[in-house]
């Protein structure tokens, strides 16, 4: 058992300067002082991870976010672990236990995480969170044509394991006729070659994180029914295998989707957005008061922002502001980046009405706010609608803050913004 206290003091003598954890027997000091609390703590946990043993226990006045960010930047799951001696508030195990089920879904193999997999796990956890609330529909492989899910079933449709738009009801309402307060759209690409626009091997490796944005709304819409929510919340997961074959879709295919849009593919590596477009067009027919969706969308975000933040896209000053604070508020911070309605045109197309990229590498300069462009077609107008793309989703490697694999930053954040969010 290791003791744990916090001290806004550097480490003393003769820890390096660097050191963000020191010892005396089992009591140990983490040290986070500065302007930036949250990294050095983060920090301490990554410098403690070598240490830690069976069992800790947070002595003295550890708030619910410090527990929670230093357990995560932790990443041991088999700790005993205390807080003065008694066990963590049940605030603080909800928010551990939603990241875990994000961060599970994220690391697991693309061999072991079908489409078909990836919805049913979460139906099945959701409607053991909620048996009475819960409901859901699976529309796998050529039955999405006959619903006109078309984005979905191209991209899936080269693979043997078949495509699946999961269409999931929480309603504690008890009234099928409740309003939609909020819809979650995430997309769940369980593993990304690139198609055609084949990708390198090494930038093939983790692309078993390309369905980070449906365990991301999926971990937040479970962490909102452990704590209570009496909203009505739709979810729906865009799930496909991008894979090269015989029956695999092509660049220069067109697409025709269920609103009329004719979308050219100059990308078979622009899928993310082709796949989401179903997904907002199947929340927009519920009419619901916000449409949220989330995706590990495009390396552009990425390179403006790195790991630290996920960009966030919206043209609500409301929604943003809302946002922003949470992410503030719980140490998973969103930045936003533009989207005005000339970036819905910023991929012609001399055959469609818009391609799905630009035929250059990564899209070309403004590759993130062209994509949130993109699926702008697909929000039915006056819905309010906030598009995040998860440049902070996962790490190949440990850093000095993160460990490796999937980071769950988001989904406390996310999962309160359910309950606060009215327009």
């Amino acid at each position: 058992m290791f003791n744990l206290h916090l001290s806004t003091q550097p480490a003393p003598a003769p820890y390096a300067a660097s050191a963000k954890v020191s010892f005396v027997q089992n009591d140990v000091t983490l040290h986070i002082p500065g302007p930036e609390p949250i990294r050095a703590l983060q920090k301490s946990a990554r410098q403690f991870s070598e240490f830690a043993g069976t069992a800790i226990n947070f002595v003295g006045d550890w708030s619910a976010l410090y527990i929670r960010v230093f357990l995560v930047a932790l990443d041991k799951h088999d700790l005993t672990v205390t807080l003065n001696d008694a066990e963590l508030p049940q605030l603080v195990q909800n928010h551990l236990t939603a990241i875990d089920f994000c961060q599970c879904l994220v690391n697991a193999t693309p061999q072991d995480i079908s489409p078909e997999v990836l919805a049913t796990q979460v139906a099945n956890y959701l409607e053991e969170l909620a048996p009475e609330a819960v409901s859901a529909k699976h529309i796998i492989g050529e039955a999405l044509v006959e619903f006109g899910w078309q984005g979905i079933y191209e991209v899936g449709r080269g693979s043997a394991r078949p495509p699946v738009l999961l269409e999931l009801d929480y309603n504690p309402t008890g009234n099928s006729n409740a309003p939609v307060d909020v819809a979650l759209v995430g997309k769940g690409i369980t593993f990304d070659s690139g198609g055609y626009s084949i990708k390198s091997s090494e930038g093939m490796l983790d692309m078993k994180c390309d369905m980070g944005g449906a365990a991301t709304v999926s971990a937040a819409l479970a962490l909102a029914i452990m704590e209570g929510s009496k909203k009505r919340i739709k979810l729906y997961l865009c799930c496909a295998e991008n894979l090269i074959s015989g029956h695999a879709y092509k660049l220069g295919d067109v697409i025709t989707y269920k609103n009329g849009t004719t979308v050219e593919i100059v990308n078979t590596d622009a899928e993310g957005r082709l796949v989401l477009a179903d997904g907002l067009m199947a929340a927009s027919e519920d009419s619901p008061k916000v449409i949220l969706d989330a995706a590990t969308l495009t390396g552009a975000a990425v390179m403006a922002l790195g790991t630290d933040y996920h960009a966030l896209f919206t043209q609500n000053d409301t929604l943003a502001e809302t946002l922003t604070s949470l992410g503030e508020t719980h140490a998973e911070p969103f930045w936003r980046l533009p989207l005005a309605p000339f970036h819905s045109d910023n991929c012609p197309s001399p055959f469609a009405e818009t391609a799905n990229s630009r035929p250059q590498k990564g899209g070309g300069a403004g590759g993130a706010s062209n994509a949130a462009g993109f699926l702008a077609r697909f929000v039915e107008p006056g819905i309010p609608w906030v598009h995040i793309d998860l440049s902070g989703a996962y790490h190949r490697n440990a850093t000095a803050t993160k460990p490796a694999g999937a980071s769950g930053m988001g989904v406390v954040a996310l999962a309160e913004f359910i309950e606060q969010v009215e327009l």
